[in-house]
């Protein structure tokens, strides 16, 4: 991953060098700020490669971003752009005053990258948002209709789940477990954006999968928000779906582990986190606020995954925390 920050430029430079190199050269677009409040300019990003596509975060205080001819002729990139607004609110449009729209926190907006655009924060907060960008060569099945999308936000309420769940299970993979898992993830999300803007069917092959794909990352986030709940069981998952029972352990085929095995490995990754960061509270109390039906069974699930005790794991962690001064 590579990161980067203003603060690495001395502050009359910043937003100069925001951007002739990281707005111009990075990302081919063009930004434009009055004089008088560059000195108080500042900004960061994140960017990394996932899947055979670029994932960027980027947080900035306001300036005005613009993807022109000049821009696009210099530095074409045939991609999808996937937006998603991370804070505030954000203005957006082409170059034409009817494709203008404001898009809200945590909603998402479409786009091919090699249109012109416009965009500015609504705030003084400025930008905060989450970019992915997917080369159309290494989307399936080629529609030459790809190239004529212009921005326009992601509005489906049946979809914008899906994306929003894939969207985040991308951002969270890391390592080489998470780079077999990102291209898939990739995909979907390509063809959950052009099922939205009606390029795939959801019906097809591309379709069904990319469903498919959205609903397990669905599905999971679910078990992480109500890890708590002992009652926690496929039923209740697939309700809150909106799928059958049936569909609902179809997708869990689709993964390396089933409905239980993700939902013990969960509980048992959150209680790990409370014995090294709570060291005060309770074995029993770990056990119940993750959703561990009674201690005795806390215990046994715990000493078969990891080969010892809860107490002997928080006892073990204690004494490498005093060994790193942590």
């Amino acid at each position: 991953m590579y990161r980067w920050c203003t603060d690495e430029v001395e502050p009359q430079d910043r937003f100069d060098y925001w951007r002739e190199v990281r707005a111009k050269g990075l990302f081919g677009v063009t930004a434009e700020l009055a004089r008088e409040h560059r000195a108080d300019f500042s900004g960061e990003f994140s960017l990394r490669r996932v899947g055979g596509a670029g994932l960027v975060e980027l947080k900035a205080s306001p300036y005005q971003v613009e993807r022109s001819k000049a821009d696009i002729a210099d530095a074409a990139s045939d991609s999808i752009c996937v937006y998603q607004q991370l804070g505030g609110g954000g203005w957006f449009g082409g170059m034409r005053s009817n494709d203008d729209f404001a898009i809200e926190n945590g909603r998402f907006a479409t786009s091919h990258t090699d249109l012109p655009y416009r965009t500015v924060p609504l705030g003084a907060a400025g930008f905060h948002l989450r970019i992915l960008k997917i080369p159309v060569a290494g989307i399936p099945g080629q529609d030459r209709r790809v190239r004529d999308l212009t921005a326009k936000p992601f509005d489906d309420p049946a979809l914008a789940p899906l994306l929003d769940a894939a969207f985040a299970e991308l951002g969270e993979l890391a390592g080489e477990h998470g780079a077999a898992h990102a291209k898939p993830l990739v995909e979907a999300l390509a063809c959950l954006a052009l099922i939205e803007r009606g390029i795939v069917r959801p019906g097809g092959r591309r379709g069904q999968y990319a469903l498919r794909v959205g609903r397990l990352s669905l599905a999971r986030r679910l078990i992480a928000r109500h890890l708590n709940d002992p009652r926690l069981s496929p039923a209740m998952v697939a309700d809150w779906l909106g799928v059958s029972l049936r569909h609902l352990h179809m997708l869990f085929e689709m993964a390396e582990k089933s409905f239980s095995q993700t939902v013990t490995e969960q509980r048992l990754a959150q209680s790990r986190r409370l014995l090294r960061e709570a060291p005060e509270r309770l074995i029993a109390d770990v056990a119940t606020a993750c959703g561990f039906e009674s201690l005795a069974t806390y215990y046994r699930v715990f000493n078969a995954a990891y080969g010892l005790p809860p107490g002997d794991f928080r006892a073990q962690e204690a004494a490498a925390d005093k060994v790193t001064g942590g």
